[in-house]
Formats: C-alpha cells, sequence, structure tokens
C-alpha cells in the first residue's frame, strides 16, 4: 500500500473520477487530500509514471496515483491504516497499492 514520506498511509475515493476530486467540504475534513507544492516524488517501491498530480476545485495541488487522488483519514496516526474499506460519503474509501489498483 502507499504512504506519504512521513510514513501516513493513503487512501483512494471510489466515488472520485480518474483526476478529479469529488471530496469536499465535510469529506475533505474526515478525508484531507493528499496536496503538494510542486511535483510529487516517487519514494523506493513507488512507480513515478503512475505519480501525478491534479487541481482541486478549492484550490490546491494533489497528487494522483494511477490516476487516483489520494487522501488521509484524519484519524490515522503514522504507520496506522484504521479505514480501509470503509463506505462513507457515498462511496468506499480504499488503501492503493503500489501498482496502482484498489486493495479490496
Amino acid at each position: 500500500m502507499l504512504f506519504d514520506g512521513s510514513g501516513r498511509a493513503l487512501y483512494a475515493f471510489t466515488r472520485d473520477p480518474r483526476r478529479r476530486s469529488v471530496c469536499a467540504g465535510a469529506c475533505a475534513k474526515a478525508w484531507p487530500p493528499y496536496v503538494v507544492t510542486g511535483r510529487p516524488k516517487a519514494a523506493t517501491g513507488v512507480k513515478a509514471s503512475l505519480l501525478g498530480t491534479t487541481k482541486r476545485a478549492g484550490g490546491g495541488t494533489q497528487v494522483t496515483y494511477g490516476g487516483r487522488p489520494l487522501y488521509y483519514y484524519v484519524g490515522d496516526q503514522v504507520g496506522q491504516v484504521r479505514c480501509q474499506n470503509v463506505k462513507e460519503f457515498g462511496g468506499l474509501w480504499l488503501v492503493v497499492g503500489p501498482n496502482g489498483r484498489l486493495v479490496r
């Protein structure tokens, strides 16, 4: 599964179309987007070719992987995965594998 540079788990939302986030408002408070300034960098085991970004409607640049916008879960700490396969805000929240596929 994917983690940010600090070791926090990254999730994808099944309601998001490719390269576009629909998670805003209360959704984005519970599931903050993984945003960056500049280009994201691939760590060991991550495919640089799958890394990308998308502009958020409210501003900011969100990281994508395999076209899927990435998020944190507000209740996770470093190394934790508390909300895998959770249904919230009309879709499922799933971790993303290094191959870009959702882990069920």
